[in-house]
């Protein structure tokens, strides 16, 4: 029988997504988000329990884990909650480049912690931690740098706590998914905006179902960080590597997707 679950911005989208997959494993799911009443349709909709959370409150983490552990062993925790913001950096105001930090990646550390806190506690050798990064992470995004800088900072970090966990002896798996373009409100909010054309710029868009199901896939594994899809990480890497001269295809990237975003 599966343990507790826990996943943060599980109101829409891939958290939502997230839940449903894990509740068909078996796990019992802790659904957070900072909209309370899109947490509890989610639980409701996978027969978990609801709670709110707002991922920027290290204490809300605790009192999630302190929540899960009294339904069963906390086995999975998913740090999913994001915001997306698609600005020039010079344009963005100075309480949104906080905002995307805060949740972004204060978020997943802070709800990294939580979990790794209780999951020590309770001991057990099937915990796992899946962090929700992006393939921003793996390249540079002009048009999404602020964005970029937290999901590179998730791929980071996610990778030192597990050299930590094992250096301690520490029995968790972390895990960090990094998808291209998908399909949910989350970038549909941001397809008015010049710069978020570039997110169009793969040959097809991801589903959240697609990008859960991977994530919830790595529970079979011990991979680390996984890329969606795997070939569009190769070359992500590959102009990371090459630096400066590649910057210059991202303004071909950016309008093949101004044009396949205008197609719809």
């Amino acid at each position: 029988m599966a343990g507790v679950a826990v996943v943060t911005g599980a109101g829409r989208g891939f958290g939502r997504e997230i839940s449903k997959q894990l509740a068909g494993r078996g796990y019992t799911v802790l659904a957070t988000d900072i909209d309370g009443e899109a947490a509890a349709q989610t639980a409701e909709a996978v027969g978990g329990f609801g709670m709110q959370v707002d991922v920027r409150d290290p204490e809300a983490h605790r009192r999630a884990a302190g929540a899960a552990v009294k339904r069963g062993p906390l086995e999975v925790w998913v740090n999913n909650a994001g915001i997306l913001r698609t600005r020039k950096t010079w344009e963005q105001p100075d309480d949104e480049v906080q905002l995307e930090v805060d949740v972004n990646l204060l978020g997943v550390i802070w709800g990294s912690r939580a979990a790794v806190d209780a999951m020590r506690e309770r001991g057990g050798q099937n915990m796992h931690v899946i962090n929700i990064g992006s393939m921003s992470a793996l390249a540079p995004v002009p048009g999404l740098s602020v964005y970029a800088a937290t999901k590179h900072a998730v791929l980071g970090f996610t990778s030192s706590l597990q050299g930590e966990l094992i250096a301690a002896g520490i029995p968790i798996t972390m895990h960090v998914v990094c998808p291209d373009g998908a399909d949910t409100e989350m970038t549909r909010e941001r397809a008015h905006e010049p710069d978020s054309a570039i997110i169009w710029s793969s040959p097809r868009m991801l589903s959240a179902e697609e990008v859960a199901g991977a994530a919830v896939g790595l529970l079979d594994s011990k991979r680390m960080v996984l890329a969606l899809p795997r070939w569009r990480g190769v070359a992500a890497r590959a102009a990371t590597i090459a630096g400066r001269p590649a910057l210059h295809t991202s303004e071909f990237l950016r309008k093949q997707g101004e044009r396949k975003r205008a197609r719809g």
